[in-house]
């Protein structure tokens, strides 16, 4: 299916030059291709960040205090280490100008005769130092007879590393993977390509490897925003094919009656924004074209009531809802918060996720596919291939950025064009939707349900931990509950951080160990219920947890998060784990704990969460401390990362390239004609091609 023309780019590195399966399996390690051998194309892909100029030459005598210089000279003499002495070996030149000590340490003395022979002039070139008022040079960079200087590098990109691969040899490597760069079909619009001042994709690549000065790295330099472009059109095409595609897969529309929804007994009032959000799913739903649309919901805004009313509406049309969380804990949340909720209107809720019983299983599978099961709440578990649904109508997943694409087509593709909302209580900002979403339809959810207080939010540093667990042991003689969260499981030499099993013991002989329980990613499913259980039930009223408690978990009389180390969570996923309090109608505070000096961003970060409790101004505020690279985490996400592009540098050429791909699908969605072929290209070169394969399965 991939063109002809990139073949050389896909082919394993091995295929290069001087690489072997060792070479080899390191590319892969620094290309982040875990999942995959690296390829050719990977190399290409790797973008310096910064460079080497040994363009000065200013004479021994002249050479500044710690700049790389490049000197031409005259080897004097060596002056060898005694043998098994720790002493380093030391070369004498000279110039017109001065005399030049280079000092070697545990190097082999006949590599030194031959790099250096005394009486032959060569060309050195490394970092100058001043050692005793003389000029030196540690360990030179380069060594070349001055017959050879012509072979030195003037100016040398640097790129990211890994331990064991040495720059040469990696340099090396590219220049070999840049011989097969083909010249590449035109897929941009020429007049953007002439407005845009933008050099071929092959003379971008040739120059992002081989750069003259630091304007040639610059984010907004014309070989980088070509590289942009490219990135960003091959993600919006995609989108725009898959999305063509879902839109013109008819929808059938739905009619909801409101005699279930009507019999619900919400115990409070919908907020506007609730309204406002069912109002456009409704919308959507009622008309021939299938709903695409997001929900977004800050922490406790109520997004699950808003999905209820969405699927009980479909119920009221006689099909069946799918609500899909990526766990466990969270799935059966889900199940508790809106079953108690459907049932009294008479609606049948099943959950189904991996640790279900055999024989319930059969059951609640045979639920599904004679339609008696309205509504299925579950995990991975949903899309399994013996599942069978009756007539699904509507898909909700929750928390959409811990499931891959092809996770959610697979649930869709169970029902005849389901209708489809993703929620998150992960704001993105809205650069980050339309990168990642293209341009789908988005509902925000910007207010909490009445009656909710703002959390208050304090920095402590830890060497004052004694009086956070004071104050927790005050909570505890008042029945108060809270959670304290640790970053590790179990205590790690490499870092130096509280793991949640010792802090599980010394919480629990500081405050007794009846009161305190342990929640983490480790432990059994039947143990992490069992826990949250006695959490909820009161039986223990400190419940000390990893990250396994960030989204979703319910506890509403729960009123004081500790956080521990604060400094080493993201400002998103510190939000997300403070929404675990003020749930209820207490006031509720969180304790960031942090070890100090902080960070110019840890203190920014820190800062930031203490001042606000908006999720959407803290998910902006994300996306500039940390670029969206780290914002977006693992490419198993869901959401792209890039290797060009910055949302921040080339927020203006993304919507040139929503806009482009929309006039392509437009004009030819089927990528027929000659510019479509040239864009087919594009998707494979950026490894889009799952839009291909949407668009031949139809």
């Amino acid at each position: 299916m991939r063109p002809a023309l990139l073949d050389p780019l896909f082919a394993p590195v091995t295929t290069l030059a001087g690489i072997g399966p060792k070479l080899a399996k390191l590319l892969a390690r620094l290309l982040a291709r875990d999942d995959d051998e690296a390829r050719v194309i990977d190399l290409l892909f790797h973008t310096p960040n910064a460079l080497i100029d040994r363009r000065l030459k200013p004479g021994i005598a002249h050479l500044p205090e710690g700049a790389i210089v490049t000197v031409e000279g005259r080897v004097d003499r060596h002056q060898k280490a005694p043998p098994r002495s720790n002493a380093p070996t030391r070369v004498y030149l000279h110039d017109d100008t001065d005399e030049l000590m280079l000092t070697f340490f545990h190097a082999k003395s006949d590599w030194l005769d031959r790099a250096l022979p005394v009486g032959e002039d060569v060309v050195v070139s490394g970092r100058a130092e001043w050692f005793n008022g003389r000029p030196s040079m540690v360990h030179p960079d380069y060594i070349v007879p001055a017959a050879e200087s012509h072979t030195l590098p003037e100016v040398e990109p640097v790129y990211p590393m890994t331990g064991g691969l040495s720059a040469k040899v990696l340099r090396r490597s590219i220049e070999n993977a840049e011989a097969r760069i083909p010249d590449f079909p035109d897929w941009i619009d020429a007049e953007i390509v002439r407005r845009q001042g933008f050099p071929t994709l092959k003379d971008a690549l040739l120059t992002l490897h081989n750069p003259r000065d630091e304007t040639d790295l610059d984010p907004q330099s014309p070989a980088r925003r070509r590289l942009a472009y490219d990135e960003f059109l091959a993600g919006q095409l995609s989108l725009a094919l898959v999305r063509s595609r879902m839109r013109r897969a008819k929808g059938r529309p739905v009619h909801p009656t409101g005699a279930l929804s009507g019999k619900v007994a919400l115990p409070f009032s919908l907020t506007a924004g609730q309204n406002e959000a069912i109002a456009a799913i409704l919308a959507d739903m009622g008309k021939e074209t299938r709903m695409l649309r997001m929900l977004q919901g800050d922490v406790g805004s109520g997004k699950t009531v808003v999905g209820l009313m969405a699927m009980l509406a479909v119920v009221e049309d006689g099909g069946q809802a799918a609500l899909m969380a990526p766990t466990e804990i969270l799935a059966r949340q889900h199940f508790d918060g809106i079953a108690a909720l459907a049932e009294s209107a008479g609606v049948t809720v099943r959950l189904l996720t991996g640790k279900t019983k055999a024989k319930d299983r059969r059951l609640i599978e045979a639920e599904i596919a004679d339609g008696s099961a309205n509504i299925v709440i579950g995990t991975h578990a949903l899309f399994q291939d013996n599942v069978n649904y009756h007539d699904l109508r509507l898909v909700i997943v929750d928390e959409q950025h811990r499931f891959g694409v092809h996770q959610r087509l697979k649930l869709t593709a169970k029902g005849a064009a389901p209708h489809l909302l993703v929620m998150t209580a992960t704001p993105i900002p809205r650069t980050l939707v339309l990168a990642a979403f293209g341009d789908m339809d988005v509902s925000n959810l910007t207010e909490k349900p009445a009656g909710r207080k703002p959390i208050q939010t304090v920095t402590i540093p830890l060497e004052r931990i004694g009086d956070v667990v004071g104050r927790l042991r005050e909570a505890l003689t008042q029945g108060k509950k809270s959670y304290w969260i640790c970053p590790l499981v179990e205590e790690s030499e490499a870092v130096e951080l509280m793991s949640a099993e010792e802090r599980f013991e010394t919480l629990a002989k500081a405050l007794g160990p009846e009161h305190v329980g342990l929640i983490h990613g480790r432990m059994s499913s039947a143990d992490k219920d069992a826990a949250m259980e006695d959490f909820k039930a009161g039986r223990t009223r400190l419940l000390v947890a990893t990250t396994v408690v960030e989204v979703g978990v319910d506890v509403p009389d729960a009123t004081i998060i500790v956080i521990e180390h604060a400094e080493r969570f993201g400002l998103a996923q510190l939000h997300q784990l403070r929404g675990r309090v003020g749930r209820g109608d207490e006031a509720s505070s969180c304790i960031l704990l942090y070890k100090g000096p902080l960070s110019e961003t840890g203190r920014a970060r820190l800062s930031v969460l203490r001042e606000s409790n908006d999720g959407f101004r803290i998910a902006e505020e994300d996306l500039k401390l940390r670029g969206e690279g780290e914002l977006l985490g693992t490419r198993q996400s869901g959401i792209p990362g890039f290797r060009f592009a910055s949302l921040e540098a080339h927020g203006d050429i993304l919507a040139l390239a929503r806009k482009d791909a929309a006039y392509v699908v437009n004009k030819d969605a089927e990528l027929m004609g000659e510019r479509g072929q040239a864009l087919r290209t594009l998707l494979y070169l950026f490894r889009r091609d799952e839009a291909i394969r949407y668009l031949n399965a139809g």
